[in-house]
């Protein structure tokens, strides 16, 4: 199945904000970018065929993948000033480099790249920074037998806040970590249908038009998982995965284990 992903957007809570920042989807988690640790995820599950809604440092990624170093990640020999791969990561990918726009929103991002999808019925899209060990294969048989126009992984909302219960008078009832609430956000990793298409008005929000006009008709599938599941929106969250990266923990990255 052909996997669009969202790596257009400016990223601020992650940039410093002066020229030529890295975009969020090439900072690095180890040797490699967030969107390739997203990207070999799919791999891995037999989904090679990549469209990526390009927008700021759009060059950045492109000149990635068009400069790619599979030594970087893949062991490999050297004998006679030639490098012998012993493995490699992407020579069998098929990866559209598509510019959507600078301003766009998701849902724009996501309808000017529709030529790109072949027509095909089902079709997987996800965020370019998001990474989680979640089965694939089975979110996908779950909409493939369903009568739905799409699905979403819900995951159990992120954080170390804590939910305050005020009753009259301002007197503290119960106090909840957030996470033990039942709260469910959006956690990406969505697998739609070409319906969605019929409920994303130019210039729309793939969530807030297409998937919310999708729930309202009783046609949105929701995919709850308690795995493993982190968001990259800031500089520290990036620092932390690439951290537990070194230190050989790296639950998201399933094709280690196939190894």
């Amino acid at each position: 199945m052909k996997v669009v992903l969202f790596c257009g957007g400016y990223g601020t809570r992650m940039r410093s904000g002066a020229p030529g920042d890295v975009p969020k989807p090439m900072q690095l988690v180890g040797p490699r970018p967030l969107i390739w640790h997203v990207m070999r995820y799919y791999a891995h599950f037999g989904h090679k065929e990549f469209v990526l809604c390009l927008g700021y440092g759009a060059h950045q990624i492109k000149d990635f993948f068009l400069r790619y170093e599979e030594t970087a990640s893949n062991d490999f020999v050297l004998r006679g000033g030639q490098v012998e791969l012993l493995a490699n990561d992407i020579s069998d990918w098929t990866i559209s480099f598509v510019h959507t726009g600078i301003e766009s929103s998701i849902g724009e991002r996501l309808r000017r790249v529709r030529d790109h999808l072949d027509g095909d019925e089902l079709f997987l899209a996800n965020y370019a920074d998001v990474l989680s060990d979640a089965p694939l294969p089975d979110m996908i048989d779950r909409l493939a037998g369903a009568d739905a126009g799409g699905s979403l992984m819900v995951v159990p909302p992120p954080g170390t806040f804590h939910c305050v219960e005020v009753a009259d008078g301002g007197l503290v009832g119960q106090i909840t970590a957030v996470t033990e609430m039942p709260l469910w956000v959006n956690g990406g990793y969505f697998v739609l249908r070409q319906e969605i298409f019929d409920h994303i008005p130019e210039g729309g929000d793939l969530l807030v038009d297409g998937c919310k006009e999708l729930a309202k008709r009783g046609r949105l599938l929701a995919y709850p998982y308690r795995g493993y599941w982190r968001p990259t929106d800031t500089v520290n969250q990036r620092v932390e995965l690439d951290r537990a990266y070194a230190r050989g923990e790296r639950p998201w990255a399933l094709w280690e284990r196939a190894a």
